[in-house]
C-alpha cells in the first residue's frame, strides 16, 4: 500500500504552523480587540497565548507520541476507545476546515476582483457572478497544488507565509517610531466598568476574542505522517510557531494603538490598512491588498491540506469509507480525499450561510480541544511516559480542559443564538450520520480495522511502567 511521503523538515513545519495561525484573522481582529481592551489590547493577546499554549503543548505531546494523520481523531480513538467520539471529533474538525476554506475563497475572490475589475452583470446564489467564478477558480488552484504533493504545498505555504509576515513586519517597522505615544494600560469606560479598570473579567473577555487568532496550530498534527523525525520535530515546530506568532501579534497590537487612537481603530473596517495609511502614506494601497490575498489564500491552503489528511487518517482508522484512504501512486497524496473536499467546498459556494457555519465551528474546535486535552490525560495515565518522546506534565492538559470549557461558556455568552444553535445542529447531524452508517462500517470490518491500527501503532515500552496492549 502506497504511503504518504515524509518530506517535511523542521523549518518547513515551523512556517506551516506560523502560516496557519497568522492567516487573515489578525488583519481585522486588532480593531475588534481594541474596542474591548482599548490600549491594553496587547495584554489580551498575551493571556490568549498562555491559554492557547496549554492546548498547544498537549497537541505537541500527542503528536510526538502518536504521529498519525488522523491527529485529534486518532488520539481520541486511542484514549477513549470510542468510535463515535472519534468520529465526532474528526468530522467537527473537517466542518471547521470546510467553513474556513469556503469563506476564505470568497474573500480572495473579492479582493482579487478589486484589482482586475470584472463585472458580469448578474449574480449566482446571492453573490456576484465574477466573485463566484474567481472563488471556484481559486479552489481549483488550491486543490491542484495539494494534489501535486506535500512539497509543493509547503513551498506555496512558505511563500504566502513570508508575504503575510512581511505585511505584519511592515506595520511594526513603519509604526515603531510611534511607540510610547499611547497609554498601553488604558481600557474603555463602560456601564459595567465605570472606573475604566483593567479587571480580570475584562482580560477574560479580550482573551476569548483574541484566542481565535491562534487557531491553526492544531492543523500541524494532521501532517504528522509526512514529517521527518516527527517525535522531535513536531513539538519543537509547534511550540516555536505559537511563540513566534505571539510575539508578532503583541508587537502589531502595540504598534496599531500607538499609531491610531484605539477608539478610531475599533471603528475602522480595515484597521491595519489604516495604520499603514497613517504611518506610511507612501505605501501603495494595492500592495496591502496583495498581502491580504496572500494571507487569506495561505489559510485556505493549510485548511485544505489539513482536511484531506484528516479524511485520509479517519479512513485508515476505519471511521470513513476506505476509498478516502487511497494514496496516489506517483504523487503520494490522498487524491480521493482531495477531490471529495473540492466537490463539497464548491457546493458550499452555492449554498450560502458560510459565515454562520464558520462562526459555529469555532465552538466545535473548542470542544475538540477539551476532548484532546482529556485524551492526553488518559493516555499518560495508561501508557506512562514514553522515552524519546515529548511528555507534557499532567497539569498541562488538565489546565487545558478547564481553559477550553471557560472559553466555550464565554463564547456562548458573547455570541448570538445562531452560533451555538448551528454548532449543536452540526453535532446532532454528525452523530446521526454515525448511527446511519454504523451498519455499513460493521459490514466493512471497521472494529477489526480500528483495533488492528491501534495495535500496530503502540508506543514504545516505557521505563516507568510496562507497555500494555490496547
Amino acid at each position: 500500500m502506497t504511503r504518504l511521503r515524509r518530506a517535511i523538515g523542521p523549518v518547513q513545519l515551523l512556517l506551516y504552523g506560523v502560516g496557519s495561525m497568522l492567516g487573515a484573522g489578525i488583519y481585522g481582529l486588532v480593531g475588534k480587540a481594541a474596542g474591548v481592551m482599548g490600549g491594553a489590547v496587547w495584554m489580551a493577546f498575551l493571556v490568549a497565548m498562555v491559554a492557547a499554549l496549554l492546548t498547544g503543548v498537549s497537541y505537541a505531546s500527542i503528536a510526538s507520541r502518536y504521529p498519525k494523520a488522523g491527529g485529534a481523531a486518532y488520539a481520541t480513538q486511542r484514549a477513549y476507545r470510542s468510535s463515535w467520539l472519534s468520529y465526532l471529533v474528526g468530522l467537527a474538525i473537517v466542518c471547521s476546515g470546510l467553513g474556513s476554506i469556503a469563506t476564505q475563497s470568497k474573500v480572495v475572490a473579492e479582493n482579487l476582483n478589486t484589482l482586475i475589475g470584472l463585472d458580469f452583470g448578474f449574480t449566482i446564489a446571492g453573490a456576484s457572478a465574477e466573485v463566484m467564478v474567481l472563488a471556484i477558480g481559486f479552489l481549483l488552484l488550491v486543490a491542484g497544488i495539494v494534489y501535486r504533493g506535500i512539497t509543493e504545498s509547503l513551498w506555496a505555504n512558505a511563500i504566502c507565509t513570508l508575504v503575510e509576515s512581511l505585511g505584519l513586519l511592515l506595520v511594526i517597522v513603519v509604526g515603531v517610531r510611534f511607540w510610547g505615544q499611547a497609554d498601553l494600560f488604558e481600557v474603555p469606560v463602560s456601564a459595567a466598568n465605570p472606573a475604566g479598570a483593567l479587571t480580570v473579567g475584562l482580560l477574560l473577555q479580550g482573551s476569548i476574542l483574541t484566542f481565535f487568532s491562534f487557531l491553526g496550530f492544531e492543523d500541524m498534527l494532521n501532517v504528522a505522517e509526512e514529517v521527518k523525525q516527527p517525535e522531535r520535530t513536531i513539538p519543537l515546530a509547534l511550540i516555536g510557531a505559537m511563540v513566534l506568532a505571539s510575539v508578532i501579534y503583541m508587537a502589531v497590537s502595540i504598534t496599531a494603538v500607538s499609531v491610531v487612537p484605539w477608539r478610531e481603530l475599533a471603528e475602522a473596517p480595515g484597521p491595519l490598512k489604516l495604520v499603514i495609511e497613517r504611518a506610511a502614506p507612501w505605501f501603495p494601497a494595492v500592495g496591502f491588498t496583495l498581502i491580504t490575498i496572500a494571507a487569506v489564500a495561505n489559510t485556505a491552503l493549510v485548511n485544505y491540506v489539513m482536511g484531506s489528511r484528516l479524511l485520509y487518517g479517519m479512513a485508515r482508522q476505519g471511521l470513513l469509507p476506505s476509498v478516502l484512504g487511497r494514496v496516489h501512486g506517483a504523487r503520494q497524496t490522498p487524491h480521493v480525499a482531495i477531490a471529495v473536499l473540492l466537490v463539497i467546498v464548491i457546493g458550499l459556494q452555492f449554498a450560502g450561510g458560510i459565515e454562520q457555519l464558520a462562526s459555529a465551528t469555532v465552538l466545535l474546535l473548542l470542544l475538540v480541544f477539551a476532548v484532546v486535552n482529556g485524551a492526553l490525560i488518559v493516555l499518560t495515565h495508561r501508557d506512562g511516559k514514553i522515552e524519546g518522546c515529548f511528555n507534557a506534565p499532567i497539569a498541562i492538559p488538565a489546565a487545558g480542559v478547564l481553559i477550553c470549557l471557560v472559553m466555550i461558556v464565554g463564547r456562548v455568552q458573547q455570541d448570538d443564538w445562531r452560533g451555538p444553535a448551528i454548532a449543536a445542529g452540526l453535532i446532532a447531524m454528525i452523530l446521526a450520520l454515525y448511527v446511519l452508517t454504523r451498519k455499513s462500517r460493521r459490514a466493512g470490518g471497521v472494529r477489526r480495522k480500528t483495533r488492528h491500527a491501534l495495535a500496530t501503532d503502540r508506543p514504545p515500552p516505557s521505563r516507568n511502567r510496562p507497555d500494555r496492549p490496547v
